[in-house]
């Protein structure tokens, strides 16, 4: 089987000395996983970076086996935040999110437009908070739909209105900008309050029933956050 297609570069990891295996999300044929050989030469190794795009060519020669990538640069996405230690951060655990909940061959035009809007979304000024949304966009999309604004009660506490969830006996206080619309600053605590509320949600739903840990490229972000 032989294709062409392009692709985001969502993770990697050395195969042998002059090899590397890599999985990418493509446009037509989703999340895939193959072998590029000469990875560490000095004509790929400089742009081959997380979240970069690329031109590919798979071949895969036997079922069962893993296949081969050729790549060319498309559009080097990532080192344009090289000198952003929390946005590189940020690329490199949202592709551990892609990779955490896409399964391989299933080709998804949506998520691939997402992570084309994430490089966007990091150029804003307000980027954090709308990394937190890109995330429960993302779990939307493969099918864990948070649906915020049916679940979320409201009430008002010296002046201002509150938003919480209501189980049993808890009462979980919601970020506000994760309901209401509007482009205003958002402070530190009430980020990391959103973080948290992803990072609940992942667990309950996700993580702990499939008996996974959530990406340690995640937590490190969310740490640099702090």
């Amino acid at each position: 089987m032989i294709w062409d297609d392009k692709g985001f570069l969502i993770s990697k990891f050395k195969y042998n000395e002059n090899s590397a295996i890599a999985d990418f999300f493509t446009l037509s044929h989703g999340r895939c996983s193959g072998i590029i050989f000469g990875a560490t030469s000095n004509k790929i190794k400089g742009y081959l970076q997380i979240g970069n795009l690329f031109q590919l060519n798979y071949n895969l020669k036997n079922e069962g086996k893993i296949g081969s990538f050729k790549v060319e640069i498309i559009n080097p996405t990532t080192p344009i935040f090289f000198n952003n230690r929390k946005k590189l951060h940020c690329i490199i655990a949202a592709m551990s999110m892609i990779k955490l909940l896409t399964a391989e061959n299933q080709k998804n035009h949506e998520i691939f437009k997402v992570i084309s809007d994430l490089f966007i979304i990091l150029k804003n000024e307000n980027w954090i908070k709308n990394y937190i949304l890109w995330e429960l966009n993302l779990l939307k999309l493969v099918g864990y739909n948070l649906e915020l604004e049916k679940i979320v009660n409201k009430e008002k506490k010296n002046g201002k209105i509150e938003y919480f969830v209501e189980n049993s006996n808890t009462k979980k206080f919601v970020p506000s900008f994760l309901v209401e619309s509007g482009n205003r600053n958002v402070e530190i605590n009430e980020l990391l309050n959103g973080f948290k509320l992803v990072t609940n949600y992942l667990e309950k739903n996700i993580l702990i029933p499939n008996n996974i840990n959530q990406p340690v490229q995640r937590t490190l972000f969310i740490n640099l956050i702090k």
